[in-house]
């Protein structure tokens, strides 16, 4: 059984409380939810910060996927054991998203956040929500399992699909592996490269105070604080779904696999805190990817369940979709068997699948489901406009730790951590933006 060893902590220079990351980040989202709320004009024209520090950090998740799952394959040596971590992964994420859906309907049924609404499907505005029924429509399996495909190489990469990505990165590692010892120049120079793209993130992660705070300031002062009231039984619902979630059935599965679940989210606070300032997972991929190698994970375990879980793992995103769509159908009294609520279990199995980090890409999935299901007037969705924003960051939150709590499962499962070491790397957390390099060491 190989077991990869932790390096000791770096003894780091003690710095002054408002110079560290993630404090400043605190301070961002505070300030901009005050601006937001007090002056929800400026709040609104702060947006650009936060689309701007989202666009930076996504103009690099491409390379770093595509350099940190190439180099990973075509190093390993074994290429039975990529698959079997793919075989491994897709297994563990259809089991937990497979509870995640059900807990959703679960306390949704026990909860019923939607009774008392009385709301008539006909009075709504179908125009309101005219765009996401389109894309839900658009977006058949079908589609989606050809989208997988890029229309060229470098194609791509161009446009940052995290699954197209993914493929071309798969196969360029088989490739590279195949080819023997002529592969291994091509290996070390995308290392190189690897090692190059984590010194720009390392500078753009510097910015993300700026950013949460424009995301935070605008998303107060578009949606305002006042529109969590008339919803607030969903809202506290999802939260607290997701909360139960995260400790309940991750929290066990950590427990299994001998590391605490508190511990863990205590490990990748950094990244939390970016994810709740700007709703989005993808923004803190690279990070993620080299927090789980701090661990002791292996470059071809993390390349291949952090990507592959950003589309196929999305906890949150699951419970989101059987709770909303139970309180859609409790609000405007539509009665639902429990064998169309299995059916709607069913068909979310479906539909969450390829469902990315961006933010709003969970409200297009809960689309698509009420597509599919014809009890429920899918216009109803236009309750739902004036909060997503707010319940996005739970679904980010949610999936986040999902997606490293798998990486942290699979890579124990491949014998690569003993719990001592995990331990010990988890007391010693990488800070945000620091000693990121290729390999995991600090």
């Amino acid at each position: 059984m190989t077991q990869v060893a932790i390096q000791p902590a770096v003894h780091r220079r003690h710095q002054p409380w408002y110079k560290v990351l993630y404090i400043q980040v605190l301070i961002a989202i505070a300030l901009g939810v005050l601006i937001g709320y007090f002056y929800p004009d400026l709040g609104k024209e702060l947006k650009p910060l936060g689309d701007g520090f989202i666009a930076l950090i996504k103009m690099m998740i491409a390379p770093v996927i595509f350099c940190t799952v190439v180099h990973g394959i075509s190093s390993m040596g074994d290429l039975k054991r990529v698959g079997r971590v793919g075989l491994k992964s897709l297994i563990y994420f259809e089991m937990v998203s497979t509870l995640a859906l059900a807990m959703g309907l679960l306390v949704g049924e026990i909860l019923q956040p939607g009774n008392g609404f009385n709301i008539d499907p006909a009075t709504i505005d179908p125009k309101s929500v005219a765009t996401y029924v389109t894309k839900a429509k658009e977006d058949g399996i079908v589609a989606h399992l050809l989208g997988i495909i890029p229309d060229s190489y470098v194609g791509a990469i161009a446009r940052g699909d995290l699954l197209q990505v993914l493929l071309i990165s798969i196969l360029s590692g088989f490739s590279i592996a195949l080819l023997g010892k002529a592969g291994e120049p091509i290996a070390e120079a995308v290392d190189k490269a690897a090692k190059m793209f984590f010194g720009i993130i390392r500078m753009i992660v510097r910015v993300a105070p700026i950013g949460a705070f424009g995301a935070m300031a605008f998303t107060v002062g578009a949606y305002g604080l006042g529109s969590l009231l008339n919803l607030v039984a969903l809202i506290g619902t999802f939260y607290l779904t997701s909360i139960l979630f995260v400790l309940i059935v991750l929290g066990s599965i950590a427990r299994l696999a001998g590391f605490s679940i508190l511990r863990f989210i205590a490990y990748i606070k950094d990244e939390l805190l970016i994810v709740l300032g700007t709703s989005s997972s993808e923004t803190v991929l690279p990070q993620m990817i080299q927090k789980m190698e701090h661990l002791g994970a292996s470059r071809s375990v993390v390349g291949l369940v952090i990507p592959t879980g950003y589309s196929f793992n999305l906890d949150g995103t699951n419970i989101y979709m059987t709770l909303a769509t139970l309180f859609l159908a409790q609000a405007t009294n539509t009665h639902l068997t429990i064998w169309q609520e299995l059916g709607i279990l069913g068909i979310a199995m479906i539909t969450s699948k390829g469902a990315s980090g961006v933010t709003g890409a969970g409200f297009i999935t809960l689309a698509a489901t009420l597509s599919i299901v014809p009890d429920i007037p899918i216009q109803s969705i236009a309750i739902l406009v004036g909060i997503d924003k707010f319940m996005s960051e739970c679904r980010a939150l949610t999936n986040l730790i999902g997606n490293g709590v798998a990486c942290v499962v699979i890579s124990i499962s491949e014998g690569e951590l003993d719990r001592d070491a995990l331990h010990e790397a988890m007391a010693h957390p990488l800070e945000m933006g620091e000693a990121l390099e290729p390999g995991g060491s600090a």
